[in-house]
């Protein structure tokens, strides 16, 4: 029988991504906190195994300097953690082949994460790109 892990456990393995290896940039970690399988599903793409994965995530902090990621909220229940996480930074570096625009953004992003036997092996990541992108001035308002 596989180890069970607790809901607290839980919460600590899927803060990890945003906390230590987003902000803390320690893109080592992807090997520690996921499964060898594990899937990343978002509206810009979808990344399988640790190394594309990791890759991802060096590539989308890579465009900030200062980038941050602060969860606001967790509600977590058996193998599956749900998390609002503000995400901020100044656009001084490539990003998703945009040049710099020297502009800041704060957006919030909605993260689901499913664990199995204490590593993250999906998450469903929901952004903000339409905010984050009208703030960085590369794409324009229709609300003006």
């Amino acid at each position: 029988m596989a180890a069970t892990t607790s809901t607290t456990e839980n919460v600590r393995i899927a803060r990890r991504v945003p906390e230590d290896i987003a902000t803390e940039r320690r893109f080592d970690l992807v090997d520690e906190v996921y499964t060898e399988d594990a899937v990343e599903h978002s509206p810009v793409d979808e990344r399988r195994g640790r190394a594309s994965i990791r890759e991802g995530l060096e590539e989308f902090v890579g465009g900030f300097s200062d980038f941050t990621a602060t969860v606001d909220d967790v509600v977590a229940g058996d193998d599956t953690v749900a998390m609002r996480v503000t995400l901020s930074g100044t656009h001084d570096g490539d990003f998703m082949d945009i040049a710099p625009t020297g502009e800041s953004f704060e957006v919030e992003n909605m993260v689901f994460t499913r664990l199995e036997d204490g590593r993250i092996a999906e998450r469903w990541i929901l952004p903000d790109m339409l905010g984050m992108l009208r703030q960085l001035g590369v794409v324009e308002s229709p609300m003006r």
